[in-house]
């Protein structure tokens, strides 16, 4: 849980900060990553998938 103080009224100064955590924390994607559930086989696939690809770019016309 993301703690924020807020000192002497100042809300603007203390929303900033929240929302600064909220960004550093990558709060709002693991949220919108449980929004619904995914079968460990699909994540795998698609963890694989991602590698290749990464693997992919890396890959220059001088390594063929």
């Amino acid at each position: 849980m993301l703690k924020v103080e807020v000192k002497r009224g100042d809300i603007e100064r203390a929303l900033k900060e929240l929302k600064s955590k909220v960004i550093k924390t990558r709060q709002n994607s693991h949220l919108n990553d449980r929004r619904e559930f995914k079968k460990k086989s699909v994540v795998k696939r698609s963890q694989v998938k991602k590698a290749i690809y990464i693997q992919k770019l890396k890959i220059t016309p001088k390594d063929l």
